[in-house]
């Protein structure tokens, strides 16, 4: 690095900054309400990162020689923990508060914004990198898509991909900053629940190809609309354009296939009169979902899933589409599919002493919910049962969706149905409600069925997870 530095206007009113610079930590005096500029900050910072390896925002859980960036949330200020995390075996804290920065210690680097200073070093990091870097959103089977791709592509490649779902602001820098040589190929999940959201991600990302699983009513007390949340998926598909980026897309889904004109495009889908990458079509779900694909050209493949719902074809042909791109032979891709088995709380079946449990309870809305429910109708099986929570984030829709979903309820005939909470509890339908899952728990105590398939679903705050014990 030059000895000459290049400042900036901002806010910032300490009159002191630490900086890296040639091998050691360098105090330097500038001009009052002058910075750094945001490249010369971020390349000196990658120089720690690069000496550190590891990221952590926890204080609590600080591995050895790690930089801590002192993130701030609605209750609570990272800033406060930075002496914590150096005392735990942090080599660095990143905090933006100059009172926290102790003058002279070398360990603590202000930067103007910590959380912004997280998500650079991230681009940056993942800009030193020439892999090729999918980037997948979607209302519903993001994460199992990405999970699924992720299994796939191991077959062949050493994959960095998002674990869990960590797929925010933070979670999705703290994801690219994994990225290191051994790695060929990174598959990054990313949510959103506002316009702009997927923008913004996609620039830290910055993607080479792009999934948009499929688009949904969800979240639209952030959306405002349908054709909100539309807009907000399509962004990925806006970056990619202006990058010559290629999308994988979903040939039966006309919201995508209307808003991709001028993309090249990796076509999967059911079987029809256009030639496809990958197209497929469901043999049976009884519970456990059965399909067949085909890549162009070549012969069918059956599988058989550990995967509840019909719905999730869509995800199986996204990643065998992905994983023939990226040259994972058939035969690999059938055992990486066949073989994935799903966790927290997403399409599990689930079996207890007295029941058979189809879990769906991490998260839900109108457009998922419907898909569950109709594939639970067409099941094969005897015995069912069905219980649902509340759908959240869907502002003025809330109590129009939740009637449509208590009517399709009453259109399918099932007759056992307990709906959990006050959105449910509003609309008109026959069924037994409940305040709080709390209160499903006391009345599973007092009678608990017996000998039934039961579909449990509902939104993450409903806590219908909490049911399998007792069940």
């Amino acid at each position: 690095m030059s000895d000459e530095y290049v400042f900036k206007r901002c806010k910032c009113t300490h009159n002191n900054l630490f900086f890296r610079s040639r091998g050691k930590l360098n105090y330097v005096i500038f001009v009052p309400e002058y910075f750094v500029t945001e490249n010369m900050e971020i390349a000196e910072l990658y120089k720690c990162f690069m000496e550190c390896g590891k990221v952590t925002t926890d204080s609590r859980k600080c591995p050895q020689g790690a930089l801590f960036f002192a993130l701030k949330g609605d209750s609570f200020n990272g800033n406060a923990f930075a002496a914590q995390a150096l005392e735990q075996g942090c080599a660095y804290a990143i905090v933006d508060e100059a009172e926290y920065a102790v003058g002279d210690d070398e360990r603590y680097i202000l930067v103007e914004d910590v959380l912004a200073a997280l998500q650079q070093l991230a681009h940056y990091h993942r800009k030193q990198f020439k892999i090729p870097v999918i980037q997948v959103t979607g209302t519903n089977g993001k994460t199992t898509t990405k999970e699924l791709t992720a299994a796939v592509l191991s077959q062949k490649h050493n994959v960095l991909y998002t674990r869990g779902n960590l797929n925010n602001h933070i979670g999705v820098p703290k994801t690219l900053l994994e990225l290191s040589p051994e790695h060929t190929i990174a598959v990054i999940e990313t949510g959103a629940n506002h316009p702009g959201e997927i923008k913004f991600l996609a620039e830290i990302v910055d993607p080479d190809f792009g999934l948009i699983t499929n688009v949904g009513m969800a979240h639209l007390e952030g959306f405002g609309s349908f054709e909100g949340v539309v807009r907000t998926k399509g962004e990925l598909y806006d970056y990619l354009r202006a990058k010559h980026g290629t999308v994988f897309i979903d040939h039966d889904s006309e919201d995508l296939k209307r808003i991709a004109g001028g993309l090249h495009q990796i076509c999967y889908g059911s079987p029809c009169d256009e030639v496809l990458s990958v197209e497929g079509e469901v043999l049976e779900c009884a519970p456990f979902l059965k399909f067949r694909w085909r890549p162009a050209g070549g012969e069918w493949q059956e599988v058989q899933t550990g995967l509840i719902g019909a719905y999730n074809m869509q995800n199986m042909l996204a990643a065998a589409t992905i994983g023939r791109t990226f040259g994972v032979e058939v035969d690999s891709i059938n055992r990486a599919l066949a073989a994935y088995e799903p966790k927290n709380n997403r399409s599990q079946l689930m079996e207890t002493d007295d029941n058979k449990l189809l879990v769906d309870a991490y998260n839900a809305n109108p457009t998922s919910m419907r898909a569950a429910i109709e594939n639970f109708r067409d099941m094969k099986v005897e015995r069912r049962m069905v219980i649902l929570g509340d759908m959240g984030e869907l502002g003025e829709s809330s109590w129009k969706a939740h009637q449509a979903i208590a009517d399709l309820l009453v259109e399918s005939g099932f007759e056992h149905v307990w709906l959990v909470g006050p959105k449910f509890k509003a609309a008109r339908h026959p069924f037994r409600t409940f305040d709080s899952v709390e209160q499903v728990k006391k009345a599973l105590g007092i009678k608990k069925p017996k000998g039934y398939y039961i579909l449990i679903k509902g939104s993450h705050s409903t806590r219908l997870y909490d049911l399998p014990d007792f069940l």
